[in-house]
């Protein structure tokens, strides 16, 4: 078992894209209460690719929005980029989450009556960015994907495995250091899922970026630099 996503607070906090220390999140059921995570702890180095395996119902979810600020736990502290997030006002938190981390699901959610080239442009412009810089960063990314030829496709008018690219693609626009992949290739067929995915990691390497990709694609997960579970409330090493 890693320390390294066991026990995060060996290292200092600031020198890791994410660290999550002692979450606990549980959910009223009933008269109940079901617990979801408990005392978990997990850290992100930059550049590695870290797939969480577990099945449907164990947290998957509820880890990636916690990790995301989409969620605040019951207790527990949340680092990125050495900022305890965890008890941030919602507009800092939606601050950071808009510049900080990057989110692909397994539908693509691009916006359809936009270009792929203007769906990279708009997180960045309403980070603040010129048309002009957004324009040029967008541009290389597509190129970088593979995508440059489709640069003025609606998504329509993409395949699947072009939709996805450009939603990675789009998750990265802003420079994160942190990319969260909800199932990013689970609509696809494995021939695409397998380029997709070659995509999504040879960007993470390039970039630097910390990546956390939940997947039940059990090939893929052993393609990773490590490989996670939920287990008792708990994440550990596979």
């Amino acid at each position: 078992m890693s320390a390294s996503s066991t026990h995060p607070t060996d290292s200092a906090p600031g020198g890791l894209p994410l660290v999550l220390a002692g979450i606990s999140r549980g959910f009223r059921e009933g008269e109940g209460r079901l617990d979801i995570l408990s005392n978990a702890n997990l850290a992100l180095h930059p550049g590695e690719v870290v797939a969480l395996v577990a099945p449907s119902g164990a947290g998957k979810s509820t880890l990636l929005h916690i990790a995301g600020l989409l969620e605040r736990p019951d207790s527990g502290e949340i680092y990125i980029d050495g900022v305890e997030c965890g008890a941030l006002p919602d507009a800092e938190r939606t601050r950071i989450r808009r510049t900080k981390i990057g989110f692909v699901y397994q539908f693509h959610h691009l916006l359809p009556e936009f270009t792929a080239l203007e769906n990279l442009m708009m997180p960045q412009l309403i980070r603040g960015l010129e048309k002009s810089e957004a324009r040029t960063r967008a541009s290389q990314l597509l190129d970088y994907m593979r995508l440059g030829a489709r640069a003025e496709h609606r998504p329509s008018e993409l395949s699947g495995g072009e939709q996805q690219r450009v939603a990675i693609a789009r998750a990265v626009a802003n420079a994160p250091s942190i990319l969260l992949a909800d199932e990013p290739t689970g609509n696809l067929d494995p021939t695409t899922s397998s380029y997709v995915f070659e995509a999504l990691v040879a960007l993470v390497r390039a970039s630097g970026l910390a990546a956390l990709i939940a997947t039940h694609n059990m090939e893929l997960a052993a393609r990773m630099d490590r490989r996670i579970t939920l287990r008792d409330q708990q994440v550990v090493e596979i």
